[in-house]
């Protein structure tokens, strides 16, 4: 345990900052399974505004250094291929 009181509060702050992440993870997680379920089901039009959705979020988790940029890209290049792929056929 720190004994300092900079150090006591900065490992309060790395918690937080911990949970933050580690929530922002998830809800990434959850609305691309959401958007693979639409899909899933032929429902395009939820699929699409999902995937405006969870492109914001993998941004912002991007620009707070959560996910990397190439991983940001990489998901939302891939998610979209799909919501595309998807609309083409329905």
């Amino acid at each position: 345990m720190a004994n300092l009181k900079a150090s006591k509060k900065s490992s309060v702050t790395t918690e937080k900052s911990r949970l933050r992440n580690i929530a922002r993870k998830s809800e990434i997680k959850t609305t691309t399974k959401k958007i693979i379920e639409a899909i899933a089901a032929k429902d395009v039009t939820t699929a699409q505004t999902l995937m405006r959705l969870v492109e914001s979020k993998i941004a912002r988790a991007c620009t707070k250094g959560v996910v990397k940029k190439e991983t940001a890209s990489r998901k939302i290049g891939r998610l979209a291929k799909r919501v595309a792929a998807a609309a083409r056929s329905a």
